[in-house]
């Protein structure tokens, strides 16, 4: 098996988190060594060093002595990671501090890995991987996920076409480049990345996790689980307060267009249903001070699992309203819980639930198709539990998560030895 450094987050959460952290258990339990390299040690604030010196000179010496401790335990096994210092980091982007650059090659050199993988963080460490892979002669694989319109028909898309345009010169110098979408990868293609560099391998869920809750039925074993995924369940219908919840899940950010369900849900008021919006983001304290209404409900952040699920398990409709997307984890989510699913066809989302997996709408006029589409999903929960039944079978046949890992194997393995493979 192979010795893997993946470069990638742990927080703040976001879909590279989730896909980094669910990625690499699952390449570990396959038999893969991982050394998690991650942006984790807080530089002291913004303009100074990462390593300044205190009044006694203590500061600098243990601040180094820290990241040399994380290294040095990441060498120790194979559950392992590396700290890298940073300025600051959100869940778009990332501000390395001064020392990360030194601090990443020295951790590559004393791990001495079979392949780096990068998740990009959309931070300047980015453009300066392949220099440094090539000097230390490792291959190099990155996972790109800034979301896009493909038909750039909002401002939204717009800058993110910049940001194509702007990795695109780093992308063509890795040896792989990971999108989550044929529609992604013609974008980078257009913008000068290599056919050849380009595999196409979407995004993946575990769909004995997300499911719906009618499947739960086994053995003695699993009772005591579904027992406690019925008590989730309840809690949420308690907190609708009997009313048939209609879910948005996800970042509360400018391009994820939350604005415009939030007219249509006032405009519409669909009776006897709440609208739950779970998430947070930059946006959340200006929506919910514009938008608080009995109708709908502001759930927040919610960092458990478990709980997750069971909120897509309760919803009758999960609605993502984007201007821009890669390919929505959330989305795959809610597919594969057997969840009723509404999206754009910003990024790869409306290849994902095209044919009739779900409702497809334009990212141009959103409140208004909502708008229409609201009562009707009210009003025909004969409809609703079709398209759920759908969703999960598309999810089944095209998004588990083993084949997700399968075709990474094969990327490994086209350019790792096989000897290092296995070994």
């Amino acid at each position: 098996m192979a010795h893997i450094a993946w470069l990638g987050k742990k927080s703040p959460f976001c879909g590279n988190v989730t896909y980094g952290l669910t990625t690499t258990e699952q390449l570990r339990q396959r038999g893969h060594r991982i050394s998690f390299i991650h942006f984790d040690t807080p530089a002291t604030g913004p303009g100074l060093p990462w390593d300044p010196p205190s009044v006694n000179g203590k500061g600098l010496t243990l601040t180094k002595e820290a990241l040399r401790a994380s290294r040095r335990a990441a060498l120790a096994g194979d559950e392992s990671e590396v700290a890298l210092p940073y300025l600051l980091k959100s869940q778009v982007y990332t501000v390395p501090a001064p020392g990360a650059q030194r601090e990443l090659r020295e951790s590559l050199e004393q791990l001495k890995p079979d392949l780096v993988h990068a998740s990009l963080t959309l931070s300047p460490l980015d453009f300066l991987l392949p220099d440094l892979c090539q000097q230390l002669g490792v291959p190099l694989v990155a996972t790109f996920h800034p979301a896009f319109d493909a038909g750039l028909r909002n401002l939204a898309g717009g800058t993110q076409q910049l940001t194509y345009q702007l990795y695109a010169p780093a992308l063509a110098r890795f040896n792989r480049v990971i999108v989550f979408s044929e529609l992604q990868a013609e974008v980078l293609s257009r913008l000068g990345v290599k056919d050849d560099r380009l595999a196409v391998i979407p995004n993946g869920v575990d769909t004995d996790v997300w499911k719906p809750a009618d499947s739960e039925r086994g053995g003695s074993e699993r009772r005591g689980s579904e027992r406690g995924s019925s008590a989730l369940r309840r809690e949420v219908q308690a907190r609708c307060e009997g009313r048939r919840p209609f879910l948005y899940m996800g970042r509360l950010a400018t391009e994820k267009n939350v604005e415009a369900l939030l007219r249509a849900w006032r405009l519409v008021r669909p009776a006897g249903c709440v609208l739950v919006i779970v998430g947070d983001g930059p946006l959340r304290g200006s929506l919910q001070a514009a938008h608080e209404d009995p109708d709908i409900l502001w759930w927040g952040y919610e960092p458990v699992l478990e709980r997750r699920v069971a909120l897509l398990q309760a919803s009758e409709v999960f609605l993502l309203p984007s201007l821009v997307e890669g390919l929505s984890l959330s989305l795959l989510e809610a597919m594969a819980s057997g969840t009723a699913c509404v999206a754009t066809d910003a990024g790869a989302d409306g290849e994902v639930l095209e044919g009739g997996a779900g409702i497809v709408i334009s990212t141009q006029g959103v409140t208004t198709q909502l708008r229409t589409l609201l009562p009707v999903l009210r009003d025909q929960p004969v409809l609703t539990a079709e398209l759920g039944r759908r969703a999960r079978e598309r999810a089944l046949q095209r998004y588990t998560l083993t084949r997700n890992i399968e075709a990474l194997e094969r990327v490994y393995a086209e350019l790792v030895p096989r000897p290092a493979l296995a070994a």
